[in-house]
C-alpha cells in the first residue's frame, strides 16, 4: 500500500492531470486545422473525417479493455505504457507524409488513450479517499480535462495558422513527457501480475468488437445515412456483439466487466448523464465552430480565439462545483449544472447570420460552459461512489467509455439533422439554420441529463461501509498496490 506521504498524492494528482488534460486537447486541437491538412496530404474530402473518427473508434472501442487491464496489472505499469505509445504515434503523426499514414498515427493514440485514461482516472480516485479530498482532487481533474478540451480550439486555430498543421500533433511530446516526469514521485510501483489474473479474453473481444462496430457505424452515417443497408447491418452487428458480451459477463469468473456495478444507481446513473452530456458537449463546439467559421467568416486563429471565455467558463464551473459537492451530493451541483448548459444552449440556437461574437456567442458562451464546468467535476465523483480499489479501473474505463460513446452518437446524430434541414444549400443563412437546430436539440440533452441526475441518482451519500463489489480475490484478482491511505493531502486546490 501507499504510506501516508505529503508528497505521493501530490504527484500523483499532478500526473494524472497533466495527462487528463493532453488527452482532452487531442480531441479537439485537430479539428480546426483539417482543412489545412487536407490541402497538405492531399485527403480526399469523404476520407478527411477519418483523421476525427479513426482516433473515436480506437479510443472508445478499447476503453473498458484499457480499465480492466490496468486493475488487472497495474494502473502506473498501464499509465506509462499508454503514454509512450500516445507520444510515439503523435510524433509519427506529425511526420506523416501521407494520409494513410497521419489515419494509422490517429488510430495508434486512440489506443495509447484507451490504456492510459482509465488508469490515469484509477490513480487518483485510489489514491484519495472518498469524501471532500477525492472530490477536490476530481475538482482539479475535471479543470484539465474541461481546459484540455476548450483551449484545443484555441492552440490547433494559433498553431495552424502561425506554426503549420503538424504542430497540432507534435504539441502532445511535451505534456507527455511532464507527465512521465512526474510519476517517479507518486510512489513505488506497481506489483507484479498474480498468475491468478488473467484477462476476460472472450468479453475483451465481443465488448471492443461491438463498440468499435458501434461508432464505425455512427461515424459513417455521414456518407451513407441512417436508413442505409451498410449502416443497419453494421449497427445490427454491433448490437449482437454487445448481447453477446452481456451473456459472457455472466458466466466467466473474472468478467471484463462486472454487471453488478451497474446495480448500483451512482455508476448507472453517473454514466447515463456523462453520456447525454457528451453527446451535448461535443455536439455544441461542433457547431458553434462551423457558425464561427463558415457564417460569420472568421480565421483559424481568431475562431480559437472565440473559446476562450467557453475555457475560463468551464474553469470557474468545476471549482464552483468542487465547492458544492465537497459538502453536498454530486447531484446538488448535477442539476443546477445542466439546467444551466441546457439554457445557455438554448441561448446559443438564436445564432443569426447578420450577429457577431459579442451578440451570439460571449453571453451563451460564458453560460453553457459554467453549467458544463458544474457538471464534469461531480459526475466522476459520481461515477466512482462506492467503488472498490480493485474495481477503480473497470469503474474508470466505464465512465470514459460513456463520455466517448455519448460524444460520437450525438455527434453524428445530431450533424444529420441539422444536415437535413440545411439540404443542399451552401448560404450563410441556410447554413446557420441548421446549426440553430442542433444546437437546440443540444439544450435538450442537458434537460434529459438534469431529469436524470433528479429521478436516478441518490438524494444522500452512501453511509460508510464495504464498497461496492465482492473484495478482491481469485475470481477478480488483487489489484495494483494503490490503495487510499488513510488520510490524504491535496494542497493547492480549491477547498
Amino acid at each position: 500500500m501507499y504510506k501516508n506521504s505529503r508528497g505521493r498524492p501530490g504527484a500523483v494528482l499532478a500526473a494524472v492531470t497533466v495527462a487528463q488534460f493532453v488527452f482532452a486537447l487531442d480531441m479537439s486541437v485537430v479539428n480546426v486545422a483539417l482543412p489545412a491538412i487536407r490541402t497538405a496530404l492531399g485527403f480526399a474530402p469523404l476520407d478527411l473525417s477519418w483523421v476525427v473518427h479513426v482516433y473515436a473508434l480506437t479510443f472508445g472501442g478499447l476503453l473498458l479493455l484499457g480499465g480492466r487491464a490496468c486493475d488487472l496489472y497495474g494502473r502506473r505499469r498501464l499509465l506509462v505504457a499508454g503514454l509512450a505509445v500516445f507520444a510515439l504515434c503523435s510524433l509519427a503523426g506529425g511526420a506523416a507524409q501521407e494520409p494513410w499514414q497521419l489515419v494509422t498515427a490517429r488510430a495508434g493514440q486512440g489506443l495509447g488513450a484507451a490504456a492510459a485514461a482509465p488508469a490515469a482516472l484509477a490513480m487518483l480516485t485510489t489514491t484519495f479517499t472518498e469524501g471532500p479530498r477525492r472530490v477536490r482532487a476530481l475538482g482539479v481533474w475535471s479543470a484539465a480535462n474541461a481546459a484540455g478540451g476548450a483551449l484545443g480550439v484555441l492552440a490547433g486555430g494559433l498553431l495552424t495558422e502561425y506554426a503549420g498543421w503538424r504542430w497540432v500533433m507534435l504539441i502532445n511530446l511535451p505534456f507527455v513527457a511532464g507527465a512521465l516526469a512526474l510519476l517517479p514521485a507518486a510512489g513505488p510501483a506497481d506489483r507484479r501480475p498474480a498468475r491468478r489474473d488473467r484477462p476476460d479474453v472472450l468479453g475483451a473481444v465481443l465488448a471492443t468488437g461491438g463498440v468499435g462496430l458501434l461508432v464505425f457505424g455512427v461515424v459513417r452515417t455521414e456518407a451513407r445515412g441512417w436508413t442505409s443497408p451498410a449502416t443497419l447491418g453494421t449497427l445490427a452487428a454491433a448490437v449482437a456483439l454487445l448481447a453477446a458480451f452481456v451473456v459472457t459477463e455472466t458466466r466467466v469468473p473474472a468478467p471484463l466487466l462486472r454487471l453488478g456495478l451497474l446495480r448500483s444507481r451512482w455508476v448507472a446513473g453517473a454514466n447515463l448523464l456523462v453520456f447525454l452530456a457528451a453527446a451535448g458537449q461535443f455536439t455544441a463546439f461542433y457547431f458553434v465552430s462551423l457558425h464561427l467559421q463558415l457564417v460569420l467568416g472568421l480565421g483559424a486563429a481568431a475562431t480559437g480565439g472565440a473559446f476562450l471565455p467557453f475555457s475560463a467558463g468551464l474553469v470557474a464551473g468545476t471549482v464552483v462545483a468542487t465547492r458544492i459537492t465537497a459538502t453536498r451530493t454530486p447531484r446538488a451541483a448535477l442539476v443546477p449544472g445542466a439546467l444551466l448548459a441546457a439554457t445557455g444552449l438554448a441561448w446559443f440556437a438564436r445564432i443569426s447570420p447578420d450577429g457577431g461574437f459579442l451578440t451570439d456567442v460571449l453571453g451563451p458562451s460564458l453560460v453553457t460552459s459554467i453549467g458544463t464546468g458544474l457538471v464534469l467535476a461531480p459526475v466522476a465523483a459520481a461515477a466512482t461512489t462506492g467503488i472498490a480499489p480493485h474495481e477503480a479501473g473497470l469503474a474508470s474505463g466505464l465512465l470514459n467509455s460513456s463520455r466517448q460513446l455519448g460524444g460520437c452518437v450525438g455527434l453524428a446524430a445530431l450533424a444529420t439533422v441539422a444536415a437535413h434541414r440545411t439540404g443542399a444549400a451552401t448560404d450563410p443563412g441556410a447554413l446557420d439554420d441548421g446549426y440553430a437546430l442542433g444546437l437546440a436539440a443540444t439544450a435538450a440533452l442537458f434537460v434529459l441529463a438534469a431529469v436524470v441526475a433528479v429521478l436516478v441518482l441518490p438524494r444522500h451519500r452512501p453511509a460508510p461501509g464495504p464498497a461496492l463489489g465482492p473484495a478482491p480475490g481469485p475470481a477478480t484478482g488483487p489489484t495494483t498496490a494503490t490503495a487510499a491511505p488513510a488520510e490524504n493531502h491535496l494542497e493547492g486546490t480549491p477547498s
